[in-house]
Parts: structure tokens; sequence; C-alpha cells
């Protein structure tokens, strides 16, 4: 016994060093293959700098379909993964039914699913919400991704997939104090503000928006060529008006003092609410006098329309039923809903993209470099304006042969130095910034104002890039806000939102049909093996001590 005391204590200080190296030396293994428990490094570095406790609640508790558990156990394993990150961050799990109408009251709306269980279709109510509070401001996180799926299963995965983003997005807004600003565009017939306030409202979480007009050129040129060079990127969205040689130059040069751009430019004047009263309407071509400017930064907007045998519907009365105006939804060819077919991280995961009378874009040679982030599909073509544009061609048929134009430019991403279009000509005015050359910089040219602009209901904007006749929802929002991140470098956010795991789903109608084979041979078989096992046990007994 008195040999055995020196490793007795031996082995009590070695298992107390291990103790002490594992809590200094904390670590996490990620076997999984696609990753899904590493965290970017964006999701990092935005946690560490937390200084305070971050205090979220979860209402991911109580009884709710199995298959939900999944996302219960998969946020409570991120959060896990946070909390390794910094210990400010504190969480719990909540049941929302006993503070349903509170939560209600809050904008946590619940969710209703369809739930299918031994064979049986019933619905179950939860509440896909988390909350977070931080220096006393709170935000609400929806777990829920809100994506076109066509099944519950497929929207689970989106869910998941969409968690780091989610959380890290919210501690973004709540720890975020320095945003970076946004001017937009106001004075030469620009969209109005209730056709933006969709877009903007989602875009005031994470940056600062002023409104910025260039009327003030005329008198003051050179301040306010000074005072728009403070913002960090400028929105142009569906201008109507011409633009003087001082407002092109002002811009010119924001440009190449370093200005990140959005063009969302209409170069033809075509509007479904001039078709309704008469059936057809003149669409024709706009002066915006912008066509050198941006020739000189390698894109040209082509006067004309595309139409798309992939395209969106609009709703027409086409008949009654007694006394009432019967209405169906028609393919509007001059709707395309487009895509990208690279791998971009702007478009990457993005819905298509619903425009309307949209333009095609010309790309020049020049040392600019220049991604297609949105092109029409194969079966498309451009119609030349002005040009008569008529409900009447809803009843025509589309021939292939009319629609082998291929694919066509309507939005692309520019990246490089780029030349003043005013390098070798006459100043407007002076100005002690002028350059005649960028640094490195970007800007996204789309060919289609319709682009940023929300719907209005009854005289209320409506969430950007949903249908108000359909309640389709495309992906307008996602993608422009793609776009903003990554002009302005926001690249961390952007790959998050893009994550992508994959999830292994029950075939829940074999899993029915079979149950009983399986729940026999989880019962049988492990009674099997021990059998076995004491028979080949005895034997051996028997064996060696006869």
């Amino acid at each position: 016994m008195k040999n055995n005391i020196p490793k007795i204590i031996v082995l009590i200080i070695g298992l107390f060093l291990i103790n002490f190296l594992a809590n200094k030396f904390y670590k996490r293994l990620d076997l999984t293959q696609d990753k899904r428990y590493t965290l970017s490094e964006t999701t990092v570095d935005i946690v560490d700098n937390l200084e305070e406790n971050a205090i979220i609640k979860v209402y991911l508790e109580g009884d709710f379909p199995s298959e939900f558990k999944r996302l219960q156990n998969e946020t409570r394993q991120h959060l896990e993964e946070l909390y390794t990150v910094n210990d400010g961050i504190k969480y719990r799990f909540i049941d929302p039914l006993d503070t349903a109408e509170e939560l209600v009251k809050q904008g946590l709306q619940p969710s209703r699913l369809s739930v299918q269980e031994d064979g049986k279709l019933s619905e179950a109510v939860i509440f896909p919400w988390a909350a977070i509070t931080y220096k006393g401001k709170t935000e609400n996180i929806n777990l829920l991704a809100e994506v076109t799926a066509d099944s519950q299963e497929e929207q689970l995965q989106s869910s998941i997939e969409n968690l780091e983003f989610a959380f890290t997005d919210a501690i973004y807004k709540v720890s975020s104090e320095e945003n970076q600003t946004i001017a937009i565009l106001k004075g030469n017939g620009e969209l109005d503000d209730i056709y933006l306030t969709s877009f903007l409202n989602q875009l005031n979480q994470y940056y600062k928006l002023a409104p910025f007009t260039l009327d003030s050129v005329a008198k003051q040129p050179q301040k306010t060529l000074e005072q728009l060079t403070n913002y960090d990127l400028t929105i142009i969205a569906k201008p109507q008006e011409k633009f003087t040689e001082e407002e092109k130059f002002t811009l010119d040069q924001y440009i190449t003092n370093g200005g990140k751009t959005l063009w969302l430019i209409d170069n033809v004047t075509a509007e479904l609410d001039s078709l309704m009263g008469t059936g057809q309407s003149l669409a024709f071509n706009k002066d915006l006098n912008l066509t050198d400017l941006l020739f000189s930064y390698g894109v040209r907007i082509n006067y004309d329309l595309i139409r798309d045998a992939y395209s969106s519907t609009i709703k027409l009365a086409d008949g009654n039923v007694g006394s009432n105006t019967q209405f169906n939804d028609y393919i509007w060819h001059y709707y395309p809903f487009v895509t990208s077919k690279n791998d971009h991280p702007i478009t990457k995961g993005v819905d298509p993209v619903n425009l309307k009378f949209a333009n095609t874009i010309d790309t020049l040679k020049n040392p600019v470099d220049k991604t297609i982030l949105l092109q029409s599909s194969e079966f498309s073509k451009s119609i030349g304006t002005p040009v008569i544009v008529s409900l009447e061609d809803i009843a025509k048929k589309p021939e292939k042969k009319d629609y082998n134009r291929g694919f066509q430019t309507l939005g692309v991403l520019l990246e490089g130095k780029f030349t003043s279009a005013y390098a070798d000509r006459v100043k407007p005015f002076e100005t002690p910034i002028f350059k005649e050359q960028s640094n490195s910089n970007k800007m996204v040219v789309i060919a289609d104002g319709d682009i940023i602009a929300n719907e209005v209901v009854k005289g209320q904007p409506i969430e950007l890039g949903v249908d108000k006749y359909t309640g389709v929802r495309y992906g307008n929002s996602e993608f422009l806000m793609n776009t903003i991140n990554y002009l302005l470098d926001d690249s961390g956010l952007l790959e998050l939102r893009n994550k992508q795991i994959q999830l292994q789903f029950l075939d829940k109608e074999k899993a029915y049909e079979e149950r009983a084979f399986w729940q026999l041979t989880n019962v049988i078989l492990p009674l099997i093996i021990l059998l076995l096992f004491g028979v080949v046990f005895t034997l051996i007994r028997k064996r060696k001590f006869s």
C-alpha cells in the first residue's frame, strides 16, 4: 500500500494539471465536412469587441415539431460558439406561450407550420425569434429565414444556414457606433421617397443616410462638390431630368476622389400605368445627358427595351363574374426576372431579381474590370426605341425565333481606376480637388430604376421585391443590400449572408411506412446480440473450466 502512495499523488497532480491546462487553453474542434460550427473572422471580430454583457433571449423552448428541434439545437450550439469567443454573451431559452401577446405587441409574429407525424397532418404555432440587448439597445432576430422555398425542409435548411449571419448582424447593429454614410441623390426627378421607403429602412440599420441635392451646384459648385465627397457612397435612383455639365462634373470628381456610386438608370420612359387606360403607350428615349460620363468609365446604356421569355406577371381585368370584374395574371415580357451566371458574392444565393422595362448595357474596352451581375435569359431580345408598347402583346404566343438574341447584360460591376470624363475637356468649374484618374474604386450600373422601387398599396409602401398582387418574393432587396455591402467593403457580412451548409432530412413517408420494421429491429436485435454473447461466453467458460 505504501508503495502505491507516490503513484496516487502523481496521478492527482497530473489530473489537476490536465484540468488547469484544459481551462487555460480551451479548444473546440469542428469535424463537420461543411465546417458549420466554425465561426468566420467577421463574427469573431464583432463578438470579441463587445465591452459589456450582451443578453440574448431565444423563444425556442417548449413543445413544437421535432424537425424544428434541430433549429433549436443548432441555435444553442451556435450560441455556445459565440460564448467561447466572449463570455459576455449571456443567453437563455424561453417558452414563448406564457408571453405570446406581449411578443406580438413587440412585432414578433408567430409562424404557423404544417406538421406531418405518424402519417397525420396537423398545424403548429411557434415563435422563431430571438432578441439581443446591449448597452440599452435591443434588436429582434428572425430565426426562420424569409426565403422562397418549395418545402418546409428547404426553409429550415435556409434558416440554419442563416443563423450565423442573423446573430452577427444583430450584434453588429446594437454594438456598432461608427457608420459609413450614403447620399440619396435628389434634384433630377429621382424616385419619390415613398418608393424608396422599404430599402432605405433596411439600409438605415447599417449606414447613415441623407438626401443630397445637386441644385446648389449652379450657385456654389465647389462647396457642393466638397460636401458630396464627405459621403462614402451615392445612390442615383431613376432620374428623369437632364443633368447639367456642372452636375455631371460634380459626380465625376466625386468618383475620381474615391466615392462609390450605384447607378439605377432608365434610358427609356415606359410605365405600365400609362398603358392601363388606352391599352398602348409610346416608349420613348430620355435625354439624361449621362452617356459620355458612363462611357468614360466603360459602359453604355442603350436606348432599347428588353423582352424576355422568363418574366413576371401583371394583373389585368379580362371579364366579369356577375357584377364583379374578373382579374387574372398574365406573363408580361417587359418584366424580366433575371439572375447572374457567375458566382460573385453579390449574386451568390440570391433569388431572381424582378426588373421593369429594363434597357441593355454594352461594356466597352478599357482597363477597368467588369463583372456581369444581372443578365436576361437566353430567350430574350432587345427592341429599339421609340416603340409602341401594347397590352395586346400578351395574347401573342412568343416565337422561339423572335427570342434568340441570347443573354443580354442588364447590370454590371466596374472595378479599377476610373478616368475622368473631363480629363481632356474644358471643366465646367475650377476645383482644387480635381483628379484626372481615381485610385482603385468601384461602381455598379443597373439599367433599370425600378429595381429599387417598392410597390405601394392603399398609400402605404410594402416590402421591396414583393409583388402586391401575387405575393411572390423576388431577390431585389437582398441583391441591392449585397451590392451596397460589397461597394463599401463590408465583405464579411456579405460572406455570412451567403454561407451554405448541408443538412440531411428524414424521408417522412418512408419512415412511416417502415416504422414497424425498425421498431422491431431496435427491440429484438439487441436481445439477439445479448443472447449470442451469453451463449458464447457460457461455452468458453465450460471449455476453460471443464
